[in-house]
């Protein structure tokens, strides 16, 4: 098999980016179903409580430490011939839609601990696979769309295809379980696995066959690529990475945050009853439809004015704004159309940040000469995990102190209830305004970008020669 190779920016094709985008669709039903489905049901439906499966998800933080940048310098580090990323997304595609599957299907078992045994080495296995793929899928993503502003077009479809995978993950499980708390519908959850696998697989091989291209004058690349170490003293000796990580983990912190309590601020806050489980789904999917429709607002303006630090500030500062009600609310009309305004901010964090972090890694071309984006993407995994911990740290401190250690629906009192609302409203807003504060010191502004962009043309051009394009 050869390489799918690239040498002009021209001849990446709308369908190139349609087919690299429906990597992004894959990528993000199979973690947001994970993210949508696992606490609700270890913690209602199989019955583990919150401070175990909180230990759980601090030990699988600790181990991704580890995992994600190693997977990612490893990445920078390989040379075949079938590219650098490829034979790592080849890898991991099949055993990802098979433990995802498994995820739902638990032992069924009087022994806590096997069970317990079980969600720690499923989730350890689903994070090994999901990382190996998602870092190699993403680190194409700045190598094969090169400027300003082929990568917001081809972004915006990325986007879009991100949105229907998030209203996706988020609506096609309630068309199957028809109560997300209930430990009777155990069975559906196992089917609804195997049936999302399947279109997680049909979006990877649209993928594999039209989104992955790997440009010939990076090949070389990977016999400078740092070790580890070295890699993780490059990036964040970086200060533009330095200010992001605290955006991106706050940003990551409130996208999976909110769905993991939507079921739960569902039920008890708008009283969402069983038979209405697809409400749930609809809810969240009000909010990515909105974005959907928001997310060519922010492609105009990044075309248009070219800004980034200032566009990502502003689409947070939307953000808040709109988080604000789910504080006050228990109607489930009026939440719908709060869902629809949350869409508005969230669209423009889903744009700015995959397009601040290509930035970043343009930047550090310039200052090693090296292109690393599996560096850069193995440690933004890590910061998307990291921020699992600080989510279920949050939800332990509510549930512990409105007395909800253990999943007890009979035992709701408006404690509890404000615990949900906070979780969806005042934990998110302080985490934005932490990122907006972060971003105010992000160095790369307009201009820079564009001195960027010059001297990074250079550079590849200088490539090129090297191994004797033209």
């Amino acid at each position: 098999m050869k390489n799918k190779t690239v040498n002009e920016k021209k001849k990446i094709s709308i369908i190139n980016a349609i087919g690299y985008g429906f990597g992004q669709f894959s990528d993000t039903v199979a973690y947001q179903t994970f993210t949508f489905l696992t606490f609700t049901f270890y913690f209602s439906v199989v019955g583990l409580s919150v401070n175990f499966i909180t230990i759980g998800f601090i030990i699988w933080a600790i181990w991704n430490s580890v995992n994600d940048p190693l997977l990612g310098t490893l990445s920078d580090r390989t040379s075949t011939r079938f590219g650098k990323r490829r034979p790592y997304i080849y890898i991991a595609i099949g055993p990802l839609c098979i433990i995802l599957i498994l995820l739902f299907l638990p032992p069924i078992t009087l022994d806590l601990m096997i069970t317990r045994i079980f969600f720690i080495v499923i989730i350890f296995l689903f994070e090994f696979f999901y990382t190996m793929f998602g870092v190699n899928s993403k680190s194409l993503f700045p190598e094969i769309f090169q400027d300003l502003e082929q990568r917001t077009k081809a972004n915006t479809i990325r986007q879009v295809l991100n949105i229907i995978g998030l209203i996706f993950a988020f609506i096609f499980p309630t068309l199957f379980i028809p109560k997300l708390t209930e430990a009777k519908y155990f069975s559906n959850y196992g089917f609804t696995a195997v049936l999302i696998a399947i279109f997680i697989a049909i979006g990877l091989l649209i993928f594999i066959k039209f989104g992955i291209i790997e440009r010939p004058e990076f090949s070389e690349d990977s016999k400078k690529a740092p070790s580890l170490l070295k890699s993780l003293k490059y990036s964040f000796r970086n200060k533009a990475f330095r200010t992001y990580i605290v955006a991106g983990l706050a940003n990551w912190y409130i996208w999976q945050l909110l769905p993991t309590i939507v079921p739960l601020y569902g039920e008890f806050v708008l009283n969402i009853g069983e038979g209405q489980t697809i409400l749930l789904g609809l809810l969240l999917g009000m909010a990515f439809i909105s974005a959907a429709i928001f997310m060519f607002f922010w492609r105009w303006l990044i075309i248009k004015t070219g800004i980034l630090k200032k566009g990502f500030m502003i689409s947070m500062s939307i953000f808040i704004l709109t988080l604000i009600p789910l504080l006050f609310i228990s109607n489930i009309i009026i939440a719908f159309i709060c869902f629809f305004l949350i869409g508005i901010g969230m669209s423009g964090s889903f744009m700015f940040i995959d397009l601040i972090i290509p930035a970043i890694i343009d930047y550090d071309e310039l200052q090693t000469g090296v292109r690393r984006e599996g560096g850069y993407f193995g440690i933004n995994a890590f910061i998307v995990r990291l921020s699992t911990i600080f989510i279920f740290l949050s939800i332990s401190l509510v549930f512990n102190s409105v007395g909800w250690k253990v999943f007890d629906p009979v035992g709701t009192t408006e404690q509890t209830i404000l615990g949900l609302r906070s979780l969806m409203s005042i934990f998110p807003i302080i985490a934005l305004i932490l990122a907006i504060i972060s971003m105010s010191r992000f160095p790369i502004n307009k201009e820079k970008y564009r001195e960027i962009q010059k001297e990074i043309e250079i550079i590849h051009d200088e490539k090129k020669k090297r191994i004797g394009i033209a």
